[in-house]
């Protein structure tokens, strides 16, 4: 399900099964480096896009979760731990981070209760758009081996 009024209301029939949220890091930036930016969150979105497709029922993809290039990070991870306490006390059980920004992977000790799930972009703006499902399903199949580990997890 996705953070929109029709699959909220699904969600809210069926909150007992959707347990899981998936949450879209993405840098932005106008420096000299924003097309590579703007690659990885082109790239994170179709991600999550494609988690969401096929474990409907069971996950909630929220909106990107958006920070500047320039914003200092532990700042980022306090906002990020505060999306991590609501969405807790709301019943979700397990919450993942999706990116393509390997500067996560620094902070990952500092993320508790949630999993980083880093993913280097591949440009997708050279994949023909019939190919691109077929690559997000290839990215995804590296990922489910982690994802089932979590869930199986006792919490």
């Amino acid at each position: 399900m996705r953070f929109k009024t029709a699959d909220i209301d699904t969600y809210l029939q069926s909150k007992d099964y959707v347990d899981t949220a998936v949450i879209p890091l993405v840098e932005s930036t106008w420096a000299a480096d924003a097309k590579t930016v703007a690659q990885a969150v082109e790239f994170t979105q179709a991600l999550t896009d494609e988690m969401e497709r096929q474990f409907k029922g069971r996950i909630m993809q929220f909106p990107l979760f958006g920070y500047a290039k320039s914003e200092n990070r532990e700042q980022v991870v306090e906002r990020l731990m505060l999306w991590q306490k609501d969405l807790k006390e709301n019943g979700f059980k397990h919450i993942f981070l999706v990116t393509a920004d390997a500067n996560w992977k620094q902070l990952e000790n500092e993320l508790s209760h949630m999993t980083l799930l880093f993913v280097p972009a591949l440009p997708l703006e050279y994949i023909e758009q019939k190919n691109r499902k077929k690559v997000m399903d290839g990215q995804l199949q590296q990922l489910l081996p982690i994802i089932t580990a979590v869930w199986q997890e006792k919490v």
